[in-house]
């Protein structure tokens, strides 16, 4: 065993331990969860589980079980945590490729000015339960060679949250940057805050109040949307585990982003997508969709569209949902198909230097695994379709 087995250890890091292994098969099966087929599941930690089982696994069953395979002692994995967060930077690397960059949930910003591409996502060595270190950003001219990781973001002292750091988006709104990622508080419930930097690198210091998105809900993947009046709007996931049927909502936001101004309106569930499954081996009490990942997008003809991913019947997947009415608050409909089937997600969309668009997402969904993938779109009027040249040129 190379690392203690904690509470923030994965399901599929305690299955792979021979001493761990068999303790969580037969906590599994106790509770007539067929281990074999957890598929995504293997990626949630031993705590969530806490969470995730509705009462039937408690916080002291998961202490027991650390204690098990620790010699008695309760190891939290707090202690390398201190030293993980460190302010020394990692060195800087030059021509980089995208399959040498471990990172999930990536958004590409290009800044027209310097034809620069600039690479955010969810960077931590460990994004499930391990300290948040913060964000790294990558830089490009080509979209094929790379240089970084530069620190665009590391949470100053006194930081309201320590882990799961998720999904860092940057737009450019009113001459400044502004960063919407994923923060999850102490007491368990994530949100969306709104940082702010004065260049696309950085660095990004605090700007809301905290998260934006509703307190008591647990919210993630929070976007930027700007709707036909110049009117800023968050668009965000309402999460799976706490309402089962994950939805989507938008919200007005005020003009400066300080906060969020209106009340949250409902867009979809992901259930109301025809390729859109069941979560795999999760056992609730009612079927779990996923949302992650809503991106709104005007086509150039003026259509609203919208990326958002959830599980389909090849793993995760990520597909379209369109606005009826061409604003954000819909009615939305959705394609019968994903737009990506198999084992990849959380995407947006962006344009490339010669005005065409372009498309990154996460595959495959496993840590640490997971890599930026970039292809190019064709648009059309009401909807986009991916090539096959796999990189643009």
């Amino acid at each position: 065993m190379n690392a203690a087995l904690t509470g923030r250890s994965t399901l599929g890091d305690w299955l792979e331990d021979p001493a761990g292994g068999p303790l969580v098969r037969e906590l599994l099966t106790r509770l007539g969860q067929d281990v074999s087929r957890l598929g995504s599941a293997r990626v949630f930690s031993l705590n969530r589980l806490v969470e995730l089982s509705e009462g039937k696994i408690s916080q002291p069953t998961v202490d027991n079980l650390v204690r098990a395979v620790n010699g008695g002692r309760l190891v939290t994995g707090d202690e390398p945590a201190a030293a993980t967060r460190t302010d020394t930077p990692e060195p800087v690397r030059h021509g980089l490729t995208l399959d040498a960059i471990q990172i999930r949930d990536p958004f590409v910003l290009h800044d027209r000015p310097t034809s620069t591409y600039h690479l955010y996502g969810s960077t931590d060595p460990n994004i499930w339960d391990g300290p948040g270190i913060g964000f790294n950003t990558y830089r490009s001219t080509d979209l094929r060679h790379w240089e970084g990781p530069f620190a665009a973001f590391r949470p100053p002292a006194g930081f309201w949250s320590e882990g799961s750091f998720w999904a860092p988006e940057v737009h450019a709104y009113q001459d400044r940057w502004y960063m919407f990622a994923t923060f999850t508080a102490p007491d368990g419930y994530r949100g969306t805050q709104i940082l702010v930097g004065d260049t696309p690198q950085g660095p990004f210091s605090p700007w809301s109040e905290g998260a934006v998105t509703p307190r008591k809900w647990q919210c993630l993947d929070g976007t930027l949307h700007i709707d036909g009046s110049g009117a800023p709007w968050i668009v965000y996931c309402h999460e799976w585990t706490q309402i089962h049927d994950g939805a989507i909502f938008a919200q007005r936001l005020s003009e400066d982003l300080r906060c969020a101004t209106g009340t949250p309106v409902f867009l979809f569930n992901a259930s109301d997508a025809p390729w859109s499954k069941p979560l795999p081996g999760v056992s609730v009490k009612f079927p779990a969709y996923v949302t992650d990942g809503p991106f709104p997008f005007r086509l150039a003809g003026g259509h609203l569209l919208m990326l958002w991913s959830s599980y389909g019947e090849q793993g995760y997947a990520m597909g379209v949902a369109h606005s009826v009415s061409g604003r954000i608050t819909g009615p939305w409909t959705q394609e019968e198909h994903a737009l990506w089937p198999t084992d990849g997600g959380h995407g947006m969309i962006f344009r490339l230097a010669d005005g065409n668009l372009a498309l990154t997402l996460h595959q495959p969904n496993n840590t640490p695994d997971e890599r930026a993938v970039v292809r190019r779109l064709v648009e059309h009027d009401t909807t986009i379709t991916i090539e096959d040249t796999p990189t643009p040129r």
